[in-house]
């Protein structure tokens, strides 16, 4: 897919039947800060699931800990009991695979879930950790000078900023 046909909102669209189609009646909704939290959230709601998506911050269990320190993201917010639970973690784009290993220890911080199943809006290859997400909303392209995240705009529309690194 051409970046410059990268629509947030369609992808997000595409994201929810994606995650409807995945999701058991005791599925929970995981968000990675920030990006993912938002998708998260916005899921819960479109999917009509009661109590609250989790947040999950990989801050305390990356591996570049030491160069980035805390990010101003947030901390984890789980407000259920990961002990055997059906886990379904959201990342706006998925890249080396680190930040999802961060995000899987700190998850086991909190207890042994039955299952972790990962859905990300976008799939953007370059992986350095044989991670691979269950749904992709899309796959796409960037040279690894570019970083592509997602910005929440006002009435929680979704879009893409492209930035050199």
């Amino acid at each position: 897919m051409s970046l410059l046909a990268l629509d947030a909102e369609a992808l997000y669209a595409e994201l929810l039947r994606g995650v409807r189609a995945l999701c058991l009646p005791d599925t929970r909704l995981v968000g990675i800060r920030s990006g993912g939290a938002w998708l998260a959230d916005r899921l819960h709601h479109d999917l009509s699931l009661t109590g609250s998506a989790g947040a999950i911050s990989s801050a305390m269990h990356r591996d570049d800990f030491a160069s980035r320190g805390l990010s101003a993201g947030g901390q984890t917010v789980l407000g259920f009991d990961v002990n055997g639970a059906d886990i379904m973690v959201l990342d706006d784009v998925l890249y080396t695979g680190r930040t999802i290993r961060a995000v899987l220890n700190e998850l086991f911080d909190y207890g042994r879930p039955a299952r972790v199943r990962l859905a990300v809006l976008v799939d953007r290859g370059g992986r350095e950790l044989p991670i691979q997400a269950d749904f992709a909303a899309a796959r796409v392209s960037l040279p690894s000078s570019q970083s592509l995240a997602l910005a929440r705009e006002e009435g929680d529309r979704f879009s893409f900023k492209v930035e050199d690194c």
